[in-house]
């Protein structure tokens, strides 16, 4: 069964049957998706009904205000032209000619879209032999050290011991931000003062780490864009470092990209791809923005998988990332 016919299910006749096959932890993760992407797919809606309220299937002005809607939302260009692609061929067969048409292959073919360019979660990469290394990146203000904690908090939930290096020695109360979230999770933090050299950090870190026998390390950067040449320069520096005390390691490097800036958020993306080897994304305040396409510019410009998605402030709220449980939540008000 496709991911579209399993998200459209739910609102036939084999609801009753699926929501008794679900697990609680299941159908909770369901609801925290739809609550989270609540603002995204309302906004979203309404703005496709208006569209839709003057539809005509062979009038090429749809197309257009189609192809307004779904830059505005964020989808990007490659993935817009893409899926209007789809709907003038649908509509030059004739396989669609009514509102429900074009809105049962809008949605399908986004939903599939959203399956293809970003599958389920992949859980990231783990050191079988030792210490689990994992680096994020990402610009001042995006929720950063923000997921840094909830992840750690997650970890150290599920019974894994987590050490965190502060490595942002550049930004001003960045090290004291690391301290406060580790004391609340239950994470050692390891620092020096500001200023001080981030590779220096996270050396003594992977030592302390692996003297103790902790299982993960997650090391926080300094997000320094606008000095790309440094910024380079230092995470190079710091790759080498751990790659050193640890073959492969970092075993991953998460790109932490703010929902709410859209275009912005994959002009980061990008310039980051050009100084690291980004491995997974994650893609905080999805419950603060009105639009919901990101996810699928992502995945069609950059190829990086999105790899956790912020859908609240709460602990909790940091979700591995679902195509289907994200599909559901923003579409759900169009699926019938």
């Amino acid at each position: 069964m496709s991911l579209f016919d399993r998200i459209k299910s739910v609102f036939t006749g084999e609801e009753q049957k699926v929501d008794k096959e679900q697990t609680k932890v299941e159908q909770a993760e369901i609801a925290s998706y739809e609550e989270g992407l609540e603002k995204p797919r309302k906004s979203f809606t309404r703005r496709f009904k208006e569209m839709m309220a003057s539809f005509r299937y062979e009038d090429e002005e749809f197309f257009e205000e189609l192809e307004d809607l779904l830059i505005e939302s964020d989808v990007g260009f490659e993935a817009t032209m893409a899926i209007s692609d789809v709907m003038r061929y649908e509509a030059k067969v004739e396989n669609i000619r009514t509102v429900e048409d074009a809105e049962r292959v809008l949605v399908r073919t986004m939903i599939n879209m959203y399956e293809e360019t970003n599958p389920d979660y992949v859980e990231f990469k783990t050191n079988p032999n030792g210490l689990t290394v994992l680096l994020f990146v990402g610009v001042n203000g995006v929720g950063k050290t923000t997921t840094i904690a909830k992840l750690a908090h997650q970890l150290v939930s599920d019974g894994k011991s987590v050490m965190l290096a502060a490595g942002d020695t550049f930004r001003a109360g960045a090290i004291e931000q690391l301290k406060v979230w580790g004391g609340r999770v239950g994470a050692e933090v390891i620092s020096t003062q500001q200023g001080g050299d981030p590779s220096a950090v996270v050396f003594d870190a992977i030592k302390q780490a692996q003297d103790k026998d902790y299982d993960y390390l997650l090391v926080d950067t300094a997000g320094r864009l606008q000095n790309k040449k440094n910024l380079m320069d230092e995470l190079a520096k710091m790759n080498r470092v751990i790659e050193r005390e640890i073959p492969d390691a970092p075993h991953e490097t998460i790109l932490v990209l703010d929902a709410t800036t859209g275009q912005n958020a994959l002009n980061q993306a990008k310039q980051f791809q050009e100084v690291t080897n980004v491995t997974g994304i994650a893609l905080t305040k999805m419950d603060g923005t009105a639009k919901g396409g990101i996810v699928l510019a992502i995945g069609k410009e950059l190829s990086i998988p999105v790899k956790f998605i912020g859908l609240g402030e709460k602990m909790g709220d940091l979700r591995e990332f679902d195509s289907e449980k994200f599909a559901y939540g923003l579409f759900k008000d169009l699926v019938s």
